[in-house]
């Protein structure tokens, strides 16, 4: 995990931004405090109900530890969550030592922690905090579980996150809060608002959401395209209905995985389209199916596909009203 960290700081510095904050959620926690020595445009780190030492784990696989010893690894529960843990792991936990790379560190922290929190209790943010040099800081969670499965605590610890790290960060965290637009956009329609550049906030719904362009054609690429966006809702659409299908069938679906593409094709070129002159939209949906289904209820799947709405507006008469608000409205 940790090797897979760096890696993912290195992909980052070389193809996007290098990133400036390491945040980590419960173990999650322990690799950005490990990995951080190592990660050089890293200017602050958060972690959220971390460890102090990964050998903690051990207390929650007690009476698995002798099955991964004896076998080489097994399947375990951790905090409600099923992992195939190897031997090798618990050699890696039992040797690291997590105080001393919090030593070496030497960057501003932040630990959330909640004091109710019974996976990892709130003596493990102490230990962490005795590691660390200053500036630190410690921020507790009240109330809020392992997880922070609430929404409130979870949008509160965003909140405190984002006000926290603005100083440790080029870019303003602000930019990337919600819109001041999206709290009196109605929560039955979709609201877009564009400034500089090609960055577009979006509220749909009542969720907030964000659009863009690759940096190839002037964008930002900080979130999908509008084509993305009509691949995701085909996709999702196509899911749902498959789901919905499947359970009032009461059949055995498991998963549904919808992989999409988008391209401009010459219509000519394209067996499946009306006409055969300029270009045409073509779609290519490739949908994975898991679960113990015969052939029959596969290729009846197969068919409720081209029945999700999304699909049938894409095909059908579409009417788009447009009309420009005058200015002093």
């Amino acid at each position: 995990s940790i090797a897979d960290y760096k890696a993912a700081a290195e992909y980052l510095s070389e193809d996007h931004l290098s990133p400036e904050l390491l945040i980590g959620h419960s173990l999650g926690g322990s690799v950005a405090l490990a990995a951080a020595a190592d990660i050089t445009s890293a200017n602050a780190v958060i972690t959220v109900a971390a460890p102090a030492s990964p050998v903690h784990i051990e207390r929650h696989i007690a009476d698995d530890i002798e099955s991964i010893l004896s076998e080489g690894e097994a399947e375990v529960d951790v905090a409600g969550r099923m992992f195939t843990l190897k031997d090798q792991f618990l050699a890696d936990i039992r040797s690291y030592d997590l105080g001393a790379a919090i030593e070496e560190m030497r960057l501003p922290l932040l630990v959330v922690h909640s004091p109710i929190d019974n996976t990892v209790g709130i003596d493990n943010a102490l230990e962490i905090l005795e590691h660390a040099r200053h500036p630190k800081n410690f921020l507790s969670l009240d109330g809020a579980d392992h997880l922070v499965s609430d929404d409130d605590d979870a949008r509160y610890v965003a909140e405190v996150i984002a006000t926290w790290a603005d100083r440790y960060t080029r870019v303003d965290l602000s930019d990337h809060a919600q819109p001041d637009f999206v709290a009196h956009a109605p929560r039955s329609v979709t609201t877009v608002r564009i400034e500089d550049g090609f960055r577009t906030e979006v509220i749909s719904n009542g969720f907030p959401l964000v659009a863009d362009e690759p940096r190839s054609v002037g964008g930002t690429n900080t979130g999908p395209t509008p084509y993305d966006y009509l691949m995701t809702a085909l996709g999702a659409c196509t899911a749902m209905t498959l789901r919905m299908y499947a359970d009032r069938k009461k059949w055995p679906l498991e998963t549904v995985t919808v992989n999409l593409t988008h391209e401009k094709v010459h219509a000519r070129d394209c067996a499946e389209c009306e006409s055969d002159s300029g270009f045409a939209d073509h779609f290519s949906r490739e949908i994975h199916i898991e679960g113990d289904l015969d052939d029959a209820q596969r290729k009846r799947l197969g068919e409720i596909a081209d029945m999700c709405p999304v699909h049938k507006t894409l095909h059908g008469d579409v009417v788009i009203a447009s009309s420009l608000v005058p200015v002093d409205a």
